[in-house]
């Protein structure tokens, strides 16, 4: 009997930890991982500003950098706003306050907005954070400050899974930030494959793992098939892999 070929996956994870996480999760579910990460991280050297009423870390990279840089919080209310960001935190030796129900800015907002009216708060995270969660918090009235921990750019030679995407050889792409998404499409533009690489995702399977990241790919053009419930990259993976086992190329 001829073996069924195996479903080819994008991700695209920071080249770190997560990447190769991200690879060992997809060929234990069967997949060929395409790993192309499309972020890398470049710290800024800041610290979160210490003294306010509530700190809000946004991603396990944020807590790593807040750590080496020797942050302490003091007798800030500690955010986080999901759950790896909260066991990095822990992880790193700090008390978690608060994780919202629903892992977004926008959950985070709705956990926050009758509590910071005239209270500061710390916004410590990427350059690329969503102005959602500050501009929301501001409006509940709370005096909100924004420290960037680090920067989040597009490697050198990122790419690979755009190439197999504009020849129809990805099966399934798994994008993890609006700016994978972006990104993806600024590799796509620099090798003049932007509509073949679109149409090549349109014919695959596309996870996005939450509406923002959705709401980006398909400001694009790019047709999002699965968006989990929860914002978790195991989720996002199962659910694409389960999703394209059925109809991959033979």
């Amino acid at each position: 009997m001829r073996e069924e070929p195996r479903l080819r996956v994008a991700v695209f994870r920071p080249d770190d930890e997560r990447l190769a996480d991200a690879v060992e999760l997809l060929e234990s579910l069967g997949a060929d991982p395409v790993a192309d990460p499309m972020l890398v991280v470049e710290p800024t050297g800041n610290a979160p500003r210490e003294g306010a009423d509530y700190v809000i870390l946004t991603s396990k990279t944020g807590v790593e950098l807040a750590a080496e840089a020797g942050w302490e919080p003091g007798d800030s209310t500690v955010c986080a706003i999901g759950a790896a960001t909260a066991d990095a935190l822990g992880e790193a030796g700090y008390d978690v306050d608060l994780v919202p129900e629903e892992y977004t800015s926008s959950g985070l907002v709705a956990a926050l907005e009758d509590d910071v009216d005239g209270a500061s708060v710390e916004v410590a995270r990427s350059d690329h954070g969503s102005a959602v969660l500050t501009d929301g918090l501001a409006d509940a009235g709370a005096d909100v400050h924004e420290t960037v921990l680090y920067r989040l750019v597009r490697p050198k030679g990122a790419g690979e899974s755009v190439e197999l995407a504009a020849d129809g050889d990805l099966d399934a792409a798994l994008f993890t930030s609006s700016l994978t998404v972006e990104h993806f499409l600024d590799a796509a533009e620099e090798r003049g494959v932007r509509d073949d690489a679109l149409a090549g995702l349109n014919d695959a399977v596309v996870g996005a793992i939450g509406d923002p990241t959705r709401e980006t790919a398909e400001s694009h053009g790019i047709d999002v098939d699965v968006v989990p419930e929860t914002a978790d990259f195991e989720v996002l993976a199962c659910a694409v892999v389960e999703d394209a086992a059925p109809t991959h190329r033979e």
